[in-house]
């Protein structure tokens, strides 16, 4: 098998984000099913506390339409008294009233796409911020089958396209039909044949946009899918970069990066296609109302039925009528369109995690260390196989619990339910008596820290990347922690000591500097329950020594876990706990297994191997 297939398989067969395109195309398909109900609901969410700026916008744009309407008969007016010898101070006084009335439209024009851009960008960053929430509160199973790079496509890309809905999408379109009602009504009062040909153009116009607009719908589903799968695609392999350079398959991932912009390219240009042909439809149909109303007036004008003025108003009308309908297609455009989103957004919204919050009253955590109970303890992945068996184990309030196993073997897993990232399938984890279940997650939050090999640092200041944008953190109690983990000279050595930015990713900081800071938030948190897992393992032999001694100060006094795939890293916990398989081989007391040669762990410190894998085999 070449190495480009080998990338393949394990970058693109396998990868989450392939998983989630299925899901995504049943997304797209959605909106077909979408009910009124879920777009009423999204809708009134986000504009119903508009109210103002909504009423503020429909009154200027009434005001426009209205000047709008009395433009052309102001003109008409003064173009017959021209002709009809009327007073020079009249004519001044008309066109006075012209030059208010357009200085008016425009004024208005101005106001009111500002008010509409106003309650557009209001709204669509609410939505943008509760999808963005409601995405941090989903389980690990959902963030493992969506990659960063689709949620992206579904906050930003998504919601964008709500748009011009959510900015005053009924005021538009009423406004803009009642414009066209009232040139037609105009026209009647000239001529009904005009009014009545302007307003059958109008309606051929708007009939023939809308069917094009289904065609167009279609293919804005397959270019919002054909992006989410180029930008999955883009994410995925730029956080690959450094095994696609080492493999040499940076040319086959370019290859599949213009197989996916190509099908990009594709969908769009034959949805800009349909809209091209869909405006110029509406163009032509108005234009030949008009131009069949520009006829009648023509001979009434010839026979003398009609003046110049009013000729020109029959013009003026009918030139107008284009602007109202083009809004109107394009606002119904717009809106078949967001259906597609509308859906996507809403059943992102309708997610729920598999981590419920506490059906009844919030128990609270007892004060200081958390002793650890599980009982019975049985876990399975969605779709996946039991990974944890039957898991029963108990340990006090303040000792140290090192777990062991080769990979595969269940330990992280247990760590992320001690975290209740997931709930068990069966059994119960408790702290102390408490049920985890029944804890709010703020109340977990602060009492359980983590730390883990890959540490993520965020494009902030060191000051806010060791409190976690938490202002209630005086810089006292951040360098104190900097002084726990020996790092307070090397940060107030930076160009802005806390105030320095860091870039995200721990660029700029070496692995060893990366695994102190995250040590340091630790210590700012002061929790019951301290997770190591394996949190030690990137660093080079003189930090790893700095960071033992702040290990030995942070667990004091508290419950410690230990994830541990190096021997060395046993010396300090108090109990061990052997996962083979997802099934304990072993737990105890360390230095009663130590002394013991039929014990498991014995062996493995008698094998002769730095790491547990290896003692494993």
């Amino acid at each position: 098998m070449s190495t480009h297939q080998l990338i393949d398989n394990q970058m693109t067969r396998v990868s989450p984000a392939q998983q989630s395109y299925a899901i995504i195309y049943r997304l797209n398909n959605f909106q077909k099913r979408v009910s009124m109900h879920a777009q009423h609901t999204l809708l009134q969410t986000y504009l119903l506390p508009q109210r103002a700026r909504l009423a503020a916008l429909a009154g200027l744009m009434l005001v426009n339409l209205l000047a709008q309407l009395a433009l052309p008969r102001l003109v008409l007016i003064f173009i017959d008294g021209a002709l009809n010898n009327m007073p020079l101070s009249s004519l001044l006084g008309l066109g006075g009233v012209h030059v208010t009335l357009a200085l008016l439209t425009n004024i208005t024009h101005i106001g009111w796409s500002y008010v509409s851009q106003n309650i557009g960008l209001i709204a669509t960053n609410r939505i943008r911020a509760d999808l963005t929430l409601h995405c941090l509160k989903l389980d690990m199973g959902f963030h493992n089958t969506h990659t960063p790079g689709e949620l992206i496509e579904r906050i930003d890309g998504d919601v964008t396209q709500l748009s011009n809905v959510l900015s005053g999408f009924f005021v538009k379109i009423a406004l803009n039909g009642l414009l066209l009602l009232g040139v037609a009504v105009l026209l009647m009062f000239i001529d009904v044949r005009i009014g009545l040909l302007v307003l059958l153009g109008t309606l051929l116009a708007i009939a023939a946009v809308r069917l094009l607009n289904r065609k167009q719908v279609q293919l804005s589903d397959t270019e919002r899918q054909a992006n989410a799968e180029l930008i999955g695609f883009v994410e995925e392999r730029l956080s690959g970069t450094e095994d696609i350079r080492a493999n040499g398959a940076t040319s086959y991932v370019m290859r599949r990066h213009a197989d996916l912009s190509r099908a990009v390219f594709r969908a769009s240009l034959m949805s800009a296609l349909i809209g091209v042909l869909s405006w110029r439809s509406m163009v032509s149909a108005i234009n030949l109302g008009g131009f069949a109303g520009l006829i009648i007036g023509a001979f009434g004008y010839v026979d003398g039925a009609w003046s110049l003025g009013t000729l020109y108003a029959i013009y003026a009308y009918t030139s107008m009528i284009q602007h109202p309908a083009e809004q109107l297609t394009r606002e119904l455009g717009n809106f078949q369109i967001a259906l597609a989103s509308i859906a996507r957004v809403q059943a992102l919204f309708n997610k729920s995690s598999i981590v419920t919050p506490p059906a009844e009253q919030n128990t609270p955590l007892p004060a200081g260390a958390l002793g650890i109970a599980l009982d019975t303890v049985t876990f399975a992945y969605p779709g996946d196989d039991t990974v944890l068996h039957d898991v029963t184990f108990t340990l006090q309030a303040g000792e140290t619990l090192g777990i062991i196993g080769r990979t595969g073997s269940g330990k992280t897993t247990l760590s992320r339910l001690l975290l209740r990232l997931y709930d068990p399938t069966a059994g119960t984890v408790r702290f102390g008596q408490v049920d985890l279940r029944t804890v709010a997650a703020d109340d977990l939050a602060n009492r359980v820290a983590v730390v883990t090999q890959d540490v993520q640092l965020f494009s902030a200041s060191v000051r806010d990347n060791l409190t976690l944008f938490n202002p209630n953190l005086d810089d006292a109690r951040v360098l104190a922690a900097l002084d726990a983990v020996g790092l307070r000279e090397a940060i107030l050595a930076l160009p802005q000591g806390l105030d320095t930015r860091l870039q995200s990713g721990a660029a700029g900081f070496s692995a060893g500097e990366a695994q102190l800071l995250a040590f340091a938030r630790t210590f700012l948190r002061a929790p019951g329950l301290v997770i190591l897992d394996e949190a030690s393992s990137r660093l080079d032999p003189d930090t790893e020594r700095k960071l033992d001694v702040a290990v030995d100060r942070l667990l004091t006094g508290r419950t410690g876990v230990i994830i541990a795939h190096r021997l060395r890293t046993l010396d300090r916990v108090d109990k061990i706990l052997l996962l083979e398989q997802g099934h304990i081989r072993e737990f105890g007391v360390r230095t009663q297994l130590l002394s013991d040669p039929q014990s498991r762990f014995y062996q493995l410190l008698n094998a002769d191997h730095a790491d547990i894998d290896a003692a494993l085999v």
